[in-house]
């Protein structure tokens, strides 16, 4: 798991406040390389919501919701 959070969620996450997707398809695409990495590391029998609290992680659409309001609080 600290491979994703060190190589792969930095990449996923880079200049957010700029380009944060709105889409649902945007949305979607990009929360699938966290379901597909995930899956891979657990049981593909645990929905996603479960590999993810089991893991300790959050889906990345809750982290960009968090790093805006912590932008807009900041502002």
């Amino acid at each position: 798991m600290r491979t994703f959070v060190t190589y792969v969620r930095p990449l996923l996450e880079y200049a957010f406040c700029v380009w944060s997707p709105y889409s649902t398809g945007q949305v979607t695409k990009i929360e699938a390389v966290q379901r597909r990495f995930t899956k891979r590391l657990l049981c593909c029998c645990l929905q996603y919501s479960e590999r993810l609290t089991k893991l300790g992680l959050d889906s990345l659409e809750l982290r960009r919701l968090r790093f805006d309001l912590i932008s807009v609080y900041k502002i």
